[in-house]
């Protein structure tokens, strides 16, 4: 349930517009719901701001469906990730709004406005455009969380100067994503040239001793620069989500006992 929503209701039983019993059952599935195959978490929203997030891969896409239809009685925004575009069309017969966002694979079911959260910009880079796919999963993953996103594309250290010409924006930056395959260089010197948290994506895009996003990732893993985290190989969506943890500003009241 939205935090929001949850509010009204409580204050609604306080004034007495609404009795118990139907707060009661609105709340009945408010920690998870049993589908079976699936448990879905209705109180992370509460817990933690943002609802439950679906992988797609490994599910048949009556099961995405049906998942995204029950987090969908929270009524706030979902997101599916790595979602082929069979499997969608499954979602969007059950779920007639889910809009399917082809480079990041992922399906977003808008139910209300994204509130901007963030306390500045979150800046997306990638090398090149072989790892747009991720680049794209986390740019639409910390836009739904709360930040305003602006992409720089192809800015890989083959061509160094491409970067460059970007380092005001940059420097601007409160978090940045930097997604990067083959040797993985592009995080080290973006994180050279910033002040801010920079979240290094390895992609498994390479050719043989890349193996399969390895050698970037192993990379990252050891770079030199200052403000460097990493997140796993091909992981958009972590990255994505944990940028807009970083840029979100915190309510004061929030979290406390």
């Amino acid at each position: 349930m939205d935090p929001t929503r949850l509010r009204e209701m409580l204050e609604a039983v306080a004034r007495g517009e609404r009795t118990v019993g139907e707060a009661l059952g609105e709340l009945e599935h408010l920690p998870f719901r049993d589908l079976g195959f699936a448990q879905v978490d209705h109180h992370r929203l509460l817990r933690q701001g943002f609802p439950e997030v679906v992988l797609g891969i490994g599910k048949s896409g009556e099961q995405i469906a049906a998942i995204l239809v029950e987090l969908a009685r929270s009524g706030a925004n979902l997101l599916a990730t790595r979602v082929d575009p069979g499997k969608f069309e499954i979602v969007r017969a059950a779920l007639p709004g889910a809009r399917y966002h082809v480079a990041a694979r992922a399906v977003v079911v808008e139910q209300q406005p994204i509130v901007v959260t963030g306390r500045g910009t979150v800046i997306v880079v990638c090398a090149g455009t072989s790892d747009l796919p991720v680049a794209d999963e986390a740019a639409l993953t910390a836009e739904l969380g709360g930040s305003k996103v602006v992409r720089i594309n192809d800015v890989g250290v083959a061509g160094i100067h491409r970067l460059l010409a970007r380092r005001e924006e940059l420097v601007r930056a409160s978090v940045i994503v930097a997604v990067a395959g083959m040797e993985g260089a592009l995080p080290s010197v973006v994180a050279g040239l910033v002040r801010c948290p920079v979240i290094a994506v390895p992609t498994s895009i390479g050719y043989g001793a890349s193996f399969g996003g390895i050698a970037a990732l192993l990379g990252m893993l050891s770079s030199c620069a200052a403000g460097v985290t990493v997140v796993n190989i091909d992981n958009g969506f972590g990255a994505g989500y944990a940028a807009a943890l970083m840029n979100r500003i915190v309510d004061a009241g929030e979290g406390a006992g």
